[in-house]
């Protein structure tokens, strides 16, 4: 990041040029296996769907186990510099951060009033962010540990710092989304329609945001000027609650997932639905939603769903299609795909994290530890590192690469 940037850009005027399209051409097979041999993939996994591997579930993988909270942990995220810091918060009303190679507590994020559920770290590592249920953000700094700014608002359904500076995005309940600058607290509003703001994502132009709702819409807003650029909803768009969404690399694609157990691919510049995809078997009465969805950062023509009923899908974006089902033992409660090769990670109500190659829909590998289920997980920037958070009321970090022989 360039050091002369001010952030008072990003809440007044954003001056990004958009990303550059990626072909593809580009995106192609060809010089994968040198990524993917940096990988962790020793034993391929062969595992019967129908039937659960009891010895799995006693099996700890993990590199360290982060046993601090006294209850459930809802979230986790690492550090994007240090890839080594790790944000987790739980229903204890507390949030700690810690370090995930020698499992030293740098702070806790006390003060709140409710389970924390959101946490984040800012683009460069300075702040770290916390809110709970009951509408209390703060923001720490993370060199000292001091808490330099809180707000009050209604319940808390997400939150994302931007990208490229020191601006933290909220969305609530009660439909509103907030963008505030940190440590200033200047603010803009994002005005809801009365329906909860349950998922939001930032384009990677920095420009635009994106916002799913309770009832079934997604609204397109200019992060410069607070107007809502496009609202898609009608006919074509979900019958229930988008609960997740992603931004395509190329400025151009919405992602969205849905508890009516579709995806849809919408166009960021006109509002329009380009497809939608069936996440769900025929004639199935079972209870299924769409629980989280992803474009592929190396291969752009890739899309990834995973749904309650453990279905992982893998869609050809230019041809709409479904590549690969992967099944799950349990319902996927999060999937992350790689930053550079073709394979998805997904983490599972079994409790056990799992990687998939996208190309042929195989299992490459598993990581267990957990003793209930998982509940959110992230991967460091640099791919080496892996935190998972859990009902069983501890955070575990998994190693992801190789270990030098």
């Amino acid at each position: 990041m360039d050091p002369d940037y001010d952030a008072e850009e990003v809440v007044e005027v954003i001056e990004i040029d958009d990303n550059e399209p990626i072909s593809d051409d580009d995106a192609g097979d060809e010089g994968l296996s040198a990524d993917i041999n940096e990988i962790d993939l020793e034993n391929e996994v062969q595992y019967d769907s129908e039937e659960f591997d009891d010895e799995a579930t006693y099996r700890d993988d993990s590199s360290f186990v982060y046993k601090k909270h006294a209850d459930s942990v809802f979230t986790a995220r690492m550090d994007p510099k240090t890839c080594d810091l790790v944000i987790t918060g739980g229903q204890d009303d507390i949030a700690y951060v810690w370090s995930a190679s020698s499992g030293e507590t740098k702070f806790q994020c006390d003060g709140h009033k409710d389970s924390v559920t959101c946490v984040g770290f800012s683009h460069d590592g300075m702040y770290a962010a916390s809110a709970d249920l009951g509408g209390l953000i703060k923001v720490w700094k993370v060199d000292t540990g001091k808490e330099i700014w809180s707000f009050e608002c209604s319940d808390i359904e997400w939150l994302q710092w931007h990208q490229m500076a020191h601006v933290l995005i909220v969305g609530t309940q009660d439909g509103d989304t907030w963008m505030w600058k940190i440590p200033s607290g200047d603010c803009k509003t994002f005005q809801g329609h009365g329906s909860s703001s349950g998922c939001g994502c930032l384009m990677p132009d920095g420009k635009r945001l994106c916002v799913g709702y309770e009832d079934g819409s997604v609204r397109v807003w200019d992060m410069k000027t607070a107007a809502c650029l496009h609202n898609a909803n009608g006919k074509d768009m979900h019958s229930s609650s988008v609960v997740c969404l992603d931004c395509h690399q190329d400025n151009n694609l919405i992602l969205t997932g849905s508890t009516d157990a579709t995806a849809k691919i919408i166009h960021a510049s006109t509002g329009k639905v380009v497809t939608t995809f069936s996440c769900a078997e025929d004639n199935s009465e079972e209870e299924n939603s769409v629980e989280t969805c992803a474009f592929s950062h190396m291969q752009s023509s890739l899309a990834a769903t995973g749904t309650l009923t453990g279905k992982l899908g893998i869609w050809d974006v230019p041809t709409q299609t479904n590549r690969n089902i992967c099944q799950h033992i349990g319902g996927i409660v999060k999937l992350k795909w790689d930053m550079e090769a073709p394979l998805v990670y997904t983490a599972c109500l079994d409790g056990v994290v799992r990687m998939w190659d996208a190309r042929n829909g195989k299992c490459c590998a598993e990581w267990s530890g957990h003793q209930d289920a998982l509940l959110d997980f992230d991967v460091s920037r640099d791919g080496k590192t892996l935190v998972s958070v859990s009902e069983d009321n501890t955070a575990r970090i998994f190693s992801l690469h190789k270990p030098d022989s």
